[in-house]
């Protein structure tokens, strides 16, 4: 009898404590706001998808001697194939169709990461001079999100203070500690998800010497929001 009263008198004790935890929170003068600060970053990794067949058709192109051409081609604009060029189907090198009236033999299908809008426009270029046209952007991304989005955190809760004080100044009040921080939500928009297809656009056929325009991706947007409650001194 006397260890279940002793239990009851803890389990009272801690919940006067935290009533009364939350009592002084409540009752002291504070004041909360939020904040969001947002910036935009141009891609620094963008994939690109390439597909090369093989037709039954004269005078056709194998499979492989495209592959040695597609090489050829990346390895002239500085491209690794090692680390930048991976096969997509890694159970098999080749696709092969059987369907009545396809003519396609065999393909592959590559993924191709570059690092800048004017490579992958030179990639398509080359690849299209070597009667290689089928190449998809896949996606775009900046490959140092995480830490931006904890540089924004921080610039948020700044100008939550900011906001503050110039909210308290014409009452003779500035804000002091802060006693709640909130993180609110930090994400990304990426305009160039779910474009499935990069075009490049030329006044007329291309040429030897012709070369992409220097322009870069849509921006990926960042933001990030945060709410906090500073104590009113």
């Amino acid at each position: 009898m006397r260890t279940l009263l002793l239990i009851i008198l803890i389990a009272t004790a801690g919940i006067t404590s935290l009533k009364a935890q939350t009592k002084n929170f409540i009752d002291q003068p504070y004041i909360e706001t939020s904040a969001k600060v947002d910036t935009a970053v141009t891609p620094d990794k963008i994939w690109l998808s390439i597909f090369i067949a093989e037709k039954d058709t004269k005078g056709k192109l194998s499979v492989e001697e495209q592959e040695n051409k597609m090489a050829k081609v990346l390895k002239s604009l500085g491209i690794d194939l090692k680390e930048q060029l991976k096969l997509t189907d890694l159970s098999s090198n080749f696709k092969k169709y059987f369907l009545r009236s396809q003519d396609v033999l065999k393909s592959k299908s590559y993924s191709l990461v570059v690092y800048d809008a004017l490579t992958a426009g030179k990639v398509i270029a080359g690849l299209e001079k070597i009667k290689i046209s089928n190449v998809e952007l896949e996606k775009t991304e900046y490959s140092k999100l995480e830490q931006l989005k904890l540089e924004l955190r921080s610039k948020a809760v700044q100008k939550a203070k900011r906001q503050a004080e110039a909210m308290v100044q014409p009452l003779g009040q500035k804000p002091g500690a802060a006693i709640f921080i909130s993180d609110g939500n930090s994400y990304s928009i990426n305009y160039a998800k779910g474009r499935s297809r990069m075009e490049m656009s030329y006044a007329a056929a291309p040429v030897a010497d012709e070369e992409p325009l220097a322009v870069d991706f849509e921006k990926i947007k960042v933001i990030s929001q945060v709410s906090a409650k500073f104590k009113l001194e």
